[in-house]
């Protein structure tokens, strides 16, 4: 098998690659490197330059280098751009896999593992989200995600090709100190990035119906993530998987911002008082995930905890700074 890795030289998509290359996966990437880094990627991966939605280009990736698998990770997934810019979103996440899935269909592509999102699912008001929880997305980039499963589900069937989506939820850390997340759009990186600057940490609502009154939300490493791909590709792979398979990936534990706060604090040693702003709109109290599906059909679980994934977060954001790296003082969560 040869995977084609869309979104390859990503945050998330250099972690998929380097995964599934020391499981011996064979492994292409495609990415038109508006956020992804060549660097991030094994010296032994191709790296193609290019959209993910270019059908030509994609038919002659797939010929020259075999592809029998492709691993969608490649989108605009930012939750207020995706305000803004609605048709945008809608034009790329489903307009764009609409392309992809035909032109990896005529080149015979029969697997497909699809990069999704618990924002399908909006604010189901439970305490662990199943995958079975009604789907109710609160914004444009939630409501793509859920098209974007809807599209390859339908596609799948069409033309014979296994698929499964992966639900991610938050995702934070890094395998290694220069694969780290270099935007500042997610929490991890625009707490370090405020303490960074001087300024204390946002919060935005305590008054929502939790113990702390802070969201809880459920954090996943990027590793684990990465690995829960691997699981999915060798379940498509060896033919275990007919149809479709749609999966949460998270640790099924819930960490509020103020406690997720607390860690960051004592990992970067700048315990400043975080401060407190009003709640965003469509923010859910409790998004956090029932794993055991992916325990189940993918023989997968999360090994690491919040404090590795501050941490090594951390050390690649010192690294991305060009600051020297400190020890944490100690702690858990």
């Amino acid at each position: 098998m040869t995977w084609l890795i869309t979104g390859g030289a990503g945050y998330i998509g250099a972690h998929v690659a380097r995964a599934m290359t020391g499981a011996g996966e064979r492994v292409v990437a495609l990415d038109d490197l508006s956020a992804g880094v060549p660097a991030r990627l094994p010296a032994d991966v191709p790296l193609i330059e290019g959209s993910a939605y270019d059908a030509g280009l994609l038919g002659r990736v797939c010929a020259e280098h075999g592809v029998t698998g492709v691993v969608h990770l490649a989108a605009r997934k930012q939750v207020a751009e995706s305000v803004a810019q609605p048709a945008r979103y809608y034009r790329e996440n489903v307009g764009g896999l609409a392309t992809l899935l035909d032109a990896v269909a005529e080149a015979g592509v029969r697997r497909f593992v699809f990069s999704s999102s618990a924002a399908v699912y909006g604010d189901p008001g439970v305490d662990l989200i199943t995958e079975d929880a009604p789907c109710a997305p609160v914004n444009p980039y939630g409501e793509t995600k859920l098209a974007g499963e809807w599209l390859v589900r339908a596609a799948g069937g069409a033309r014979g090709i296994a698929t499964v989506c992966l639900r991610y939820f938050n995702v934070a850390g890094a395998a290694a100190p220069e694969l780290a997340d270099t935007g500042v759009f997610n929490i991890v990186p625009m707490v370090f990035d405020r303490l960074t600057r001087g300024e204390a940490p946002r919060i935005f609502g305590d008054d929502h119906p939790t113990p702390d009154g802070t969201c809880v939300r459920d954090y996943i490493h990027v590793a684990d993530l990465a690995e829960a791909h691997l699981a999915a590709a060798r379940r498509l792979a060896d033919g275990s998987v007919r149809g479709d398979l749609t999966v949460n990936i998270g640790r099924g534990e819930g960490v509020s911002v103020r406690e997720l706060i607390t860690v960051i604090g004592e990992v970067t040693g700048d315990r400043r008082a975080p401060v407190v702003d009003g709640r965003r709109p469509g923010d859910a109290p409790r998004a956090v995930a029932s794993a055991a599906r992916a325990a189940e059909e993918l023989g997968w679980s999360a090994r690491r905890g919040v404090r590795e994934m501050v941490e090594s977060a951390w050390r690649g954001w010192l690294l991305h700074q060009g600051r020297p790296a400190v020890a944490p003082s100690s702690s858990a969560l």
